[in-house]
């Protein structure tokens, strides 16, 4: 199959086969290739998983609406800019898309067809989204890291009727996902023909984050309004369940086809590559560029969520888990991966398919790599 073959709809990776059956079987590792191939082709996968609850999603997704329909001033309570807002909230018109002033960003939007372009973020900064963000790691203490800030305790809101549900709720659904992205990392080290726990090893003290954004869709729920601009995820794999409102694309590195994300319902899961892994495979794999708007479909759930759920807040959630390698773990590339990379390049190139300039990946501190990143979307002072 060509590039212009690829189908729109993402690779469906299964979870369960990898559990059910021996790590050295010909399926599992069939299964396992199709995963690593997935993230080298489109940047994402979606990921089948029968211990993923959709209910345990739902119960979260009413949590967090309730959460970010409180006034803002009960909000700003929970904030936390002195730590780069790497725990609790962040609140709307704070971070920054890279792409907005980042030229390689800007070049890989030049190199796209026009029709399959991001909606032009050069005049749109910052986001007008909310976040919180509640730590789900095994992480180390403040005196064993060199990167306290980004290892900090968790925040828990103080109003009487968020609070008591809070740790249980986003515990439960962040073990879900946690566990989830850990196992997929898993099967791509071994797609890649890495050791099982080439990655999670790496990944054993990684300041993990269960990440849910929101947009006020009563302010914000115009059709082609950006919610968040272009770009990719600093940690190394993303992991999102169901929202209740579309408007997620994301863009397939092989074609630069934009695709509209549609996770299918019942245990299924969209997870994407982050600039981790793009470090450590030497670009072999991409950091998955995506956005999210109000398109069509989304005014069209509005409208209709109005009518069935007059009562609740119109808020678009997204169910989203950052999974990070360790802070003190030292990111370099794997050779035998960063070689495989400057074929695929060649490849690409005798394709047709320039990828711009070379991408230099130096050896640092993931707690660095982090530190840069935030400094672009301006959630770190300089």
């Amino acid at each position: 199959m060509t590039q212009d073959e690829l189908p729109m709809d993402l690779p469906i990776i299964d979870l369960d086969l990898f559990f059910s059956q021996p790590h050295d079987s010909p399926a599992v590792q069939a299964e396992c290739r199709k995963a690593a191939d997935a993230l080298i082709t489109y940047g994402a996968l979606i990921l089948h998983d029968s211990r993923v609850s959709e209910e345990d999603n739902s119960t979260f997704l009413d949590l967090l609406e309730d959460y970010f329909a409180q006034p803002s001033e009960a909000l700003r309570r929970d904030e936390r800019p002195e730590l780069s807002y790497q725990i609790g909230v962040t609140l709307e018109n704070t971070e920054k898309p890279k792409c907005a002033a980042d030229e390689p960003c800007l070049d890989v939007i030049r190199r796209l067809d026009p029709s399959e372009r991001p909606l032009d973020i050069s005049a749109h900064s910052p986001d007008p989204k909310c976040r919180f963000f509640w730590r789900m790691n095994d992480g180390l203490p403040a005196e064993k890291t060199q990167f306290p800030g980004l290892n900090a305790p968790n925040v828990v809101p103080e109003a009487p009727h968020i609070r008591d549900r809070w740790t249980p709720v986003m515990d439960r659904w962040g073990t879900a996902m946690k566990t989830a992205v850990s196992d997929l990392a898993s099967m791509a080290a071994v797609g890649l023909g890495l050791s099982e726990d080439a990655f999670t090893s790496a990944a054993r003290h990684g300041p993990h984050l269960l990440a849910p954004t929101a947009s006020d869709l009563e302010r914000y729920g115009k059709e082609d309004t950006i919610l968040a601009g272009f770009h990719t995820d600093l940690n190394f794999l993303t992991i999102h369940g169901r929202s209740r409102y579309p408007g997620l694309h994301v863009w397939a590195r092989n074609t630069g086809r934009r695709i509209a994300v549609a996770i299918p319902p019942g245990n299924h899961l969209l997870v994407q590559a982050g600039k981790q892994l793009e470090h450590i495979t030497g670009g072999l794999i991409k950091a998955g560029y995506h956005e999210v708007v109000v398109n069509g479909k989304t005014v069209d759930t509005i409208q209709r969520r109005r009518q069935q759920f007059p009562d609740r807040p119109l808020v678009r959630i997204s169910s989203t888990f950052f999974w990070h390698l360790s802070s003190d773990f030292d990111l370099v590339p794997v050779p035998q991966l960063a070689e495989r990379a400057r074929q695929v390049r060649v490849q690409q190139f005798n394709l047709g398919k320039d990828e711009g300039e070379e991408v230099q990946y130096p050896p640092m501190k993931v707690g660095h790599q982090v530190q840069e990143e935030l400094k672009h979307i301006e959630l770190m002072a300089q």
